[in-house]
């Protein structure tokens, strides 16, 4: 009955159905919220409007400090507090005030309390903007980024409500430049696009400044927008969300200051691995990743493993018993699963009892899963008293058979992050329930503590990225292994052939956010094409080829051909092909009987053969038994000689064979992990033709001497990367992407 009730007030305070039954199952929000609204309810006397709905809502999912919880409900009650921006100030300001008496002269003016911001103000405002950015508004029209309008006018109106903003910019914009027009509704041009991306470096550049932290050069992360930006200072990790202060809190801090310096931006970067499981544990996992991070352009102030603190990890543990903190327990792992289980009956034996179990927990003296050390506190998601320690009896890839218990992920992240004065500890938003865990721990201890930050997993559209699935694809053959192209691991991706300008490219354009995100793949292979149109030199390949002979070839032996690396800018120089009286071109640039539309060769329709200056017409198709087109007979003219044709295709001479790998979707559906989209599980969702392979392709000669991940654009066709595969004679190719080119094109 009371969680029906809970459900009224809810959807009462303006909550969709759904949302509210989703607070429900969350016991400390639904508490907070319940109570939050109580007390509003008592202060208006009446029902709850939903913009107040909405404020108690973000009042009760984001405040930690649950003493201030009747003092913001009632200035948001007395409309006091009434927009968003004026909320997240309110909260802010008692982060970063956690002790009493709230001084409340200050904090009024800090949180824009008895500001009116009146539609005139808005207008000027928004007017004003717009008037700065008008002749690259009446440029780029729609295409323009509205966004910096709107952040202008609210950098002046900081207490301003957002919404009002957006229709004031609407309706000035559509007032200057009237209503789209078709070439409104286009894709925006790559130039202005290019303007587009250097006014966000621009912006980002003015963010970082006011913050104090500006450097010449804007590293990624100082790129990526959202939530990076909003980094606690050193030495203020009390101000972010749920940190606990103690009587310890403000002297760890000045020590922890004295140690770094100060350090953040253009700080030091740790890469440490969380080896704490044997069983789970391949040297060679973590040095393929530390070959990533490399290869993706970074290079850690120290790689770590969590096994370095096995001693003082251990060393805690004895002490978290002495202070009442920590018990050993015998229940199985099945009695462990689940949320809201009921109390260990070991819970309170007596701390003596609990070190002399532990130390023999040490010395081997219990089986796997006879025993665990488990900390004595509840977690955000209902999860009670999490294992510190537990028996496994495999040697360790570090340490050898030296310990037969290991720490859990629970009990050692906070704990190394503390020994390493780690400022701003980075993990995906998966581990936000266990934040409550890591600032208790470090707090149980009296250690520095530092700050948690999740930010949201990004993922792709028709891929899995969990350890867990992609070794069961490698097991059922379903790909080669962690390096198979159809992947979306980084080491797929490398072999495939993508640049990590590109990756790196693509993560600064999604940015950093809270929110889980996932993208459509083509986004990322744009990020691709975009590096390797600059990077990759141009060569000419055939993959099903047809035979052609040149039957008045202008020369008595093959002329050479001057071919440009980039024929956007042939300062970056050339390279040489032979063209001889027999070449190579793609069995589908020639009809025999062509359909309406078709451009390339086919009787009375001569084509011109790229970069030679000579155009072919055909003169006689050659068949085999079976009626197939074994090769064609041409004759070539020069092609400022006559009538230009319709187009130019691509062609090789004295060729290499090698072996091309064209690769598709690895998965049908956008969500294989999707019960709902996919019934038979994600095995059940493989594309049969995700690899088709080429194996007596020909590519010409300039590509001899290519060695692996060497990357180029075959003309015509895509960009490909030199496979690892390949050998002396024998070279394989991978296709990266294709060529962005329309669908309609022939």
């Amino acid at each position: 009955m009371a969680a029906l009730d809970s459900l009224s007030l809810f959807t009462s305070l303006g909550l969709s159905e759904q949302k509210a039954r989703e607070t429900l199952k969350n016991s400390a929000l639904s508490a907070q919220l319940r109570e939050a609204a109580t007390q509003a309810q008592q202060t208006l006397g009446s029902t709850i409007d939903k913009a107040t709905g909405t404020l108690l809502y973000g009042l009760a999912s984001r405040l930690r400090d649950t003493r201030r919880l009747s003092f913001l409900v009632s200035y948001i009650a007395s409309k006091k507090i009434h927009t968003e921006p004026q909320l997240s100030a309110a909260l802010e300001y008692v982060r970063s005030h956690p002790l009493d008496p709230v001084d409340t002269v200050d904090f009024e003016r800090e949180c824009g309390v008895g500001v009116i911001v009146t539609p005139e103000q808005i207008e000027e405002a928004v007017e004003a903007a717009i008037n700065r950015h008008r002749p690259q508004l009446l440029v780029e029209r729609y295409h323009f980024n509205m966004g910096l309008l709107m952040g202008e006018a609210r950098a002046v109106l900081k207490w301003a409500d957002g919404k009002m903003i957006k229709n004031e910019v609407d309706m000035q914009v559509l007032h200057l430049l009237g209503p789209k027009m078709e070439a409104d509704l286009e894709k925006k041009p790559k130039v202005a696009k290019t303007r587009l991306e250097e006014t966000d470096r621009r912006m980002a550049k003015d963010v970082m400044e006011n913050g104090e932290t500006a450097d010449q050069t804007l590293s990624l992360m100082e790129q990526l927008r959202g939530e990076a930006l909003k980094f606690h200072k050193p030495g203020e990790n009390y101000k972010t969300p749920g940190y606990v202060v103690t009587p310890h809190t403000m002297n760890l801090l000045k020590q922890h200051l004295e140690i770094t310096g100060g350090q953040a931006n253009n700080g030091i970067c740790f890469l440490r691995f969380d080896d704490t499981n044997p069983e789970k544990e391949e040297a060679k996992f973590f040095t393929a990743i530390c070959d990533m991070v490399a290869w993706l352009g970074y290079t850690p102030y120290k790689v770590t493993y969590a096994s370095d603190y096995f001693d003082q990890l251990y060393a805690w543990a004895v002490e978290l018993i002495r202070r009442g903190l920590a018990y050993v327990c015998h229940q199985r792992g099945e009695e462990l699963k689940g949320h809201n289980t009921l109390p260990s009956p070991w819970r309170d034996r007596p701390m003596e009892e609990s070190l002399l179990l532990f130390e023999a927990m040490r010395k081997g003296k219990f089986s796997e899963g006879e025993a665990t050390l488990r900390m004595k506190l509840v977690m955000e998601d209902g999860k009670m008293d999490p294992v510190a320690y537990r028996v496994k009896y495999t040697p360790h890839h570090r340490t050898g058979d030296k310990w037969c218990i290991y720490p859990t992920y629970d009990y050692t992240h906070c704990l190394c992050d503390s020994i390493e004065h780690i400022t701003h500890s980075l993990c995906t938003k998966e581990f936000q329930a266990r934040r409550s865990s890591y600032f208790w721990l470090c707090n149980a201890l009296d250690v520095y503590c530092p700050v948690q930050w999740e930010y949201g997993r990004l993922n792709l559209h028709y891929a899995v990225v969990s350890k867990r699935k992609i070794l069961q694809l490698v097991a059922t053959g379903a790909v080669r292994d962690w390096d198979d192209p159809r992947l979306f691991t980084l080491t797929a991706l490398r072999r495939r052939g993508f640049p990590p300008e590109a990756i790196n490219n693509f993560c600064a354009r999604v940015g950093v956010t809270v929110a889980q995100t996932t993208m459509e793949p083509h986004l990322l292979e744009a990020c691709v094409r975009d590096v390797l149109n600059d990077t990759a030199p141009r060569a000419m390949a055939v993959l099903e080829s047809l035979r052609v002979i040149i039957t008045n070839f202008p020369a008595a032996k093959s002329l050479d051909i001057q071919v440009p690396n980039f024929p956007a800018d042939e300062t970056k120089g050339f390279h040489q092909v032979p063209f001889a009286p027999i070449v190579f071109i793609e069995r589908t640039d020639f009809k025999e009987e062509p359909e309406p539309g078709f451009k390339r060769l086919a009787w009375g329709q001569p084509v011109g053969l790229r970069h030679t200056g000579y155009v072919i017409e055909l003169q006689r198709v050659v068949k085999g038994p079976r009626g197939c087109v074994e090769s064609l007979e041409v004759t070539c003219r020069r092609a400022d000689a006559g009538e230009k044709p319709k187009a130019f295709i691509h062609w090789v001479s004295q060729p290499l064979m090698c072996e091309v790998r064209l690769y598709e979707r690895l998965f049908q559906h956008k969500n294989p992990e999707d019960p709902t989209e996919v019934p038979g599980g994600f095995l059940s969702d493989l594309n049969l033709a995700s690899l088709h392979v080429v194996e007596a392709a020909l590519v010409d000669c300039s590509v001899a001497l290519a060695k692996p991940f060497d990357k180029f654009q075959f003309e015509r066709l895509g960009y490909f990367s030199v496979d690892p595969d390949s050998h002396q004679g024998k070279l394989v190719f991978n296709r990266t992407v294709t060529l962005k080119e329309d669908p309609g094109k022939v």
